[in-house]
């Protein structure tokens, strides 16, 4: 790491003008006010529209947050990932794959159907959560499944604070019949393995759903996506890497709900959206964001949050298929103009020769 500092090799070597073009796009966002509160979930109308905050976590644990970053909400749609990527890691694509597909529905995310093989289009939409969620360490008992879940997301984030909003997973419960038709329309058509409790099952994603965290941690679990399933910060393997690909794949064609394809286009970057406000945006071998405010479209995804994403790519070369040798008028973090990269260098070594301190520093 040392070596690393004094040679500037980090993976966005001038990070402060990153950091600086970060929070004018930022600022930029913040003047937009349209959108409403998620109302289908009573809880969540009463959090403040306001909140606007993000965070950026690199895969060399470069940070940034800026405005609300540790306001806390619940995560959650943005789980959806996390917990394809889990059970992908436990029991391999194979297994998995029987339970859920991995295209894009083209419809709404609580539509209740299943694609021509008899099951949820994708992981990212409720029927395909409930049907990860089924094949989620189905031998622990309730709590300890739940508690499984939550130590892994809190690993994912560097073993930041998690909490749990009870008025929340209430709230969700008592308004569920949309997922309860859902849970049993798959279970008429054997979408479950044998013997599922539906209402424990329920319970259990809603739970997820009701995880908080706040940008900072969502960014570093963003991150550990981006860095190949590697926690940037700690240093630990949490997921296999093919099962990170796989999983970044499915954000790109189906994480915004039925905006994906939209997003996929303008955008090209992996991301998860939840109806809270939260986008959980990753850019492969690079960097995570996290992104919060609860205003959100009629799609359910946050509209300062895929305004800020919008933004992001016409600044930087970040569009999953944009030509990083033929794009001039964007900049690219990732490089470092090599006379900037020998003269820091060279200021540093000369530095120490002189037991500089406050230039090292």
């Amino acid at each position: 790491m040392l070596l690393r500092v004094v040679t500037n090799d980090f993976c966005i070597p001038d990070f402060q003008r990153f950091s600086a073009v970060i929070e004018e796009l930022f600022h930029s966002c913040k003047e937009n006010s349209g959108g409403n509160l998620a109302c289908y979930i009573p809880e969540l109308t009463r959090v403040d529209p306001n909140m606007w905050g993000l965070s950026v976590c690199t895969v060399d644990g470069q940070r940034l947050s800026i405005g609300d970053s540790t306001a806390h909400f619940t995560i959650q749609s943005s789980s959806k990932p996390l917990t394809y990527a889990m059970a992908l890691t436990e029991l391999g694509p194979e297994v998995v794959h029987q339970y859920v597909g991995y295209e894009p529905s083209g419809v709404a995310f609580n539509k209740i159907g299943l694609n021509p093989k008899n099951r949820p289009h994708n992981p990212l939409v409720n029927s395909g959560a409930l049907a990860i969620c089924s094949i989620l360490q189905p031998h622990l008992s309730p709590s300890d499944r739940f508690k499984y879940v939550e130590n892994t997301f809190r690993q994912m984030a560097g073993g930041q604070t998690l909490g749990f909003n009870n008025a929340v997973f209430l709230s969700e419960r008592a308004t569920a019949d949309r997922n309860f038709a859902i849970a049993y329309y798959m279970k008429e058509n054997r979408c479950f393995p044998e013997n599922i409790n539906l209402h424990e099952l329920l319970d259990f994603y809603l739970q997820i759903c009701s995880i908080e965290a706040d940008c900072e941690a969502v960014s570093v679990m963003a991150a550990t996506l981006a860095n190949g399933g590697v926690n940037p910060l700690t240093g630990s393997r949490l997921l296999d890497p093919a099962a990170s690909r796989d999983t970044l794949s499915v954000m790109h064609s189906c994480g915004m709900y039925d905006y994906s394809g939209q997003f996929a286009f303008k955008v090209g970057l992996p991301s998860k959206s939840g109806v809270s406000g939260v986008i959980m945006v990753v850019v492969p071998d690079l960097m995570g964001l996290a992104l919060f405010s609860p205003l959100i479209d009629h799609h359910g995804n946050s509209v300062r949050g895929v305004q800020f994403c919008q933004e992001l790519v016409h600044r930087f070369i970040f569009h999953h298929y944009e030509s990083h040798l033929h794009t001039d008028k964007k900049e690219d973090p990732r490089r470092l103009h090599e006379a900037h990269r020998t003269d820091t260098i060279a200021s540093l070594l000369f530095a120490a020769e002189a037991n500089d301190l406050a230039t090292l520093r």
